[in-house]
C-alpha cells in the first residue's frame, strides 16, 4: 500500500474529520479507519478536495492498481442517536494545557510541558472539585506557591477564567495538523455563546 501526495510524517499525523450521516461532529479518525469506512462503502459524503490517495493491490483480472482517494471530512452511515448531548472532552493535563496555550495562568509565562502543573482554583482539601471549571495550567513555582489557598488568599489573581471546551473547541485543541476545510467547517460550528455551567 502507497500513499501520496504527502511525506511519511505528514501521512501518520493526518487525521480524517468524522461525522454522522446527520452531519454532527464525531472525533478525528486515522487515516486508516477512514478507508476501512470507504471499503466498506460507509460513506455517506464527503466534504473538501481528497487530501490522501491510498494504493492498494492490483486486480488479478485487469491488472489495473486500485487506488482509493480520502477527503479531510466524511460522513458516515448512520446518525448518532436522535438528542444525544455533546460528548463532554475528558479532563486531561494535555487537553487542559491546550486549553490553556500552555502558558501559566498566574505569572502569564509560556513552558514546556514537563515544566507544567493543574491546578485547582479551589483546592480539593477545601472542597473544590476536578472539573474544568476548577482547574487551571500553571508553573511548577506558581502551583507551590499558591499551595493550599485559593487564588485572592494567596494574592495571586487568574489571567483568565477556566472553563470547559466544548467538543469541537477540544477537537481544535486536540490536533496540530488540521486541514483548511477542516478548520473551515469546525469553526463554523463553534457555540456562538459560552454557557457558564
Amino acid at each position: 500500500m502507497l500513499l501520496t501526495p504527502r511525506t511519511t510524517a505528514d501521512i501518520h499525523s493526518t487525521r480524517i474529520l468524522s461525522l454522522d450521516a446527520n452531519g454532527r461532529i464525531l472525533d478525528w479518525i486515522s487515516w486508516q479507519d477512514a478507508a476501512c469506512l470507504y471499503v466498506r462503502d460507509a460513506v455517506a459524503w464527503t466534504i473538501g478536495e481528497p487530501c490522501l490517495t491510498v494504493h492498494g493491490g492490483n486486480n488479478r483480472n485487469t491488472g489495473e492498481q486500485s487506488l482509493l482517494q480520502l477527503h479531510p471530512i466524511v460522513a458516515s452511515r448512520g446518525q448518532r442517536r436522535m438528542g444525544a448531548k455533546e460528548p463532554a472532552p475528558a479532563l486531561t493535563n494535555a487537553a487542559l494545557f491546550n486549553r490553556d496555550r500552555y502558558t501559566c495562568l498566574y505569572c502569564g509565562n509560556h513552558f514546556q510541558k514537563a515544566a507544567l502543573t493543574r491546578d485547582h482554583v479551589i483546592p480539593i482539601s477545601r472542597g473544590g472539585r476536578d472539573i474544568w471549571q476548577n482547574v487551571v495550567t500553571a508553573c511548577l513555582p506558581c502551583n507551590v506557591r499558591k499551595g493550599c489557598r485559593t487564588p485572592q488568599q494567596a494574592h495571586m489573581p487568574l489571567l483568565a477564567v477556566p472553563y470547559r471546551p466544548s467538543w469541537v473547541e477540544h477537537l481544535i485543541l486536540s490536533n496540530r495538523n488540521i486541514l483548511a476545510d477542516q478548520m473551515e467547517f469546525l469553526m463554523s460550528h463553534l457555540p456562538k455563546k459560552r454557557a457558564l455551567s
